[in-house]
């Protein structure tokens, strides 16, 4: 197995990166996605949450109402630091149990983590950090995702630096670009990933 760690900050474009990255054979394990599995109704992360924050967390059909959550614990340290100790151990315990299923496998397996820079991970032949100047993400998010001006400017704000990010790098891929632009970095960057074949 060649373990990479992906990374970038929101509205980076990350995950144009990761796709393309698995249509090349690379095994994805997405650290978003499987927030999204393990807050779905009936898990025991859902009812934690729900048991600290309250019904109104939820929409009319049960399912996790993200922007309520978002309303609920950004600028509120403690409520943050509380769903963080809810949601990171079950997601990191799953992103183990995936990376480990593939450990005897000759596949190359991408770590696509959001918060990689800030945590960290033992194992990695290196990062890839998908760049871009936070106030083109800002304008991406705004445009593009439905985040107001204010909400994606403190998510970025809570983030690794851009410095950060970069210095921790092996490979930078720059997004600042078309997709046109991009298509070469990924290659680059996959020749990189297959040259650590033994």
């Amino acid at each position: 197995m060649i373990l990479v760690g992906l990374t970038g900050g929101i509205g980076s474009g990350k995950t144009t990166v990761s796709a393309a990255l698995a249509q090349r054979g690379a095994v994805i394990v997405d650290a978003d996605a499987i927030v999204h599995e393990l807050q779905a109704p009936g898990t025991p992360v859902l009812a934690a949450m729900v048991k600290e924050f309250g019904e109104e967390i939820l929409d009319s059909s049960g399912q996790l109402n993200r922007a309520a959550v978002a309303h609920r614990v950004f600028g509120d340290q403690a409520a943050l630091a509380r769903l963080g100790e809810i949601v990171h151990p079950p997601v990191r315990e799953e992103i183990f149990a995936r990376v480990l299923a593939e450990a005897d496998t000759d596949h190359v397996v991408v770590l696509d983590i959001p918060l990689l820079t800030e945590s960290g991970w033992e194992g990695l032949i290196g990062t890839i950090v998908v760049d871009l100047d936070p106030a083109v993400a800002v304008e991406r998010l705004v445009a593009h995702r439905g985040f107001s001006r204010e909400d994606a400017e403190a998510r970025i704000a809570r983030q690794a630096t851009r410095e950060e990010r970069r210095e921790k790098a092996a490979i930078v891929i720059d997004n600042s670009g078309t997709l046109v632009d991009l298509e070469p970095q990924i290659e680059k960057a996959w020749e990189w990933i297959e040259s650590h074949r033994n």
